[in-house]
């Protein structure tokens, strides 16, 4: 998995802004209206954990990059945000405590490396939510992985540093590899060059479902509910699962990039 060590550096200055402000609508559209505490997992440079404290909300913010984690707790204080950030592994949340919503955006989900790891992201993250809690997360869609990202490439070229992006087919299923090139300007002057490969990796939707454990699904058009069925109930992670797309509040599509999932304990 990778930790963005390196790309901690340029993260903000090659991040699109406005794509926060995206996952900040999208959250708070989604929201149960009596949401005090957040959770968000994966957090990075705490763009969005300081635009959710903005809003009120007490924000607690978990990444497995300590160097995202300074870079976090900077902005945080440049805003006057009071924000707990903890360095941690989000496929082990014991003893972080209760809360009544939980995040996970820019495809972070996609970072764990199969199936079991995704499921034990859900079953940590069901256990640190309180009863009616939300838990929203987004992944790449199949298309994105398949169709968009192979062969693409991403180059910025700055007074302070030059970033290369290249995306080729992984070896699996519905697997992306992103080679990642930083060169950036150290305090003697002088560039250094690093180097890192980021490899994600999505999945079909009956998967995710399937690892949300819900046995039992009526299908509507924008949302997928689970079964009041007693024996489905004492299974499942979540009570209800709305599957939409885009940052829209519209259903999924064969062309969609990006999916997200709003789930209710």
């Amino acid at each position: 998995m990778a930790f963005y060590e390196d790309f901690s550096k340029v993260y903000d200055q090659v991040m699109d802004k406005e794509l926060y402000d995206q996952w900040l609508a999208f959250t708070l559209r989604h929201l149960n209206e009596k949401t005090q505490s957040i959770f968000e997992l994966a957090c990075g440079s705490g763009a969005l954990s300081v635009r959710l404290a903005q809003e009120g909300y007490d924000v607690f913010g978990l990444d497995i990059s300590e160097e995202m984690l300074t870079l976090a707790s900077q902005k945080a204080q440049a805003a006057g945000a009071k924000i707990d950030f903890v360095a941690g592994d989000m496929r082990d949340l014991t003893g972080i405590g209760q809360f009544d919503a939980v995040t996970c955006y820019s495809d972070s989900i996609c970072y764990m490396a199969d199936l079991t790891e995704v499921k034990q992201v859900f079953e940590q993250v069901a256990s640190v939510l309180t009863e009616g809690g939300k838990f929203i997360f987004d992944v790449h869609s199949t298309h994105q992985i398949d169709d968009v990202f192979p062969g693409t490439s991403y180059h910025e070229n700055e007074e302070d540093f030059a970033f290369l992006w290249d995306s080729f087919e992984g070896q699996v299923p519905h697997s992306i590899e992103h080679e990642l090139t930083f060169f950036v300007k150290a305090a003697d002057g002088k560039f250094v060059r690093k180097d890192e490969i980021h490899q994600e990796r999505t999945y079909e939707m009956e998967e995710y479902l399937s690892a949300l454990r819900l046995d039992s699904l009526l299908q509507q058009p924008s949302q997928i509910r689970h079964s009041s069925a007693e024996g489905a109930k004492m299974t499942a992670l979540f009570s209800s699962v709305e599957v939409y797309a885009d940052f829209s509040d519209d259903a999924p599509k064969a062309d969609s990039l990006r999916w997200f999932f709003v789930c209710t304990k």
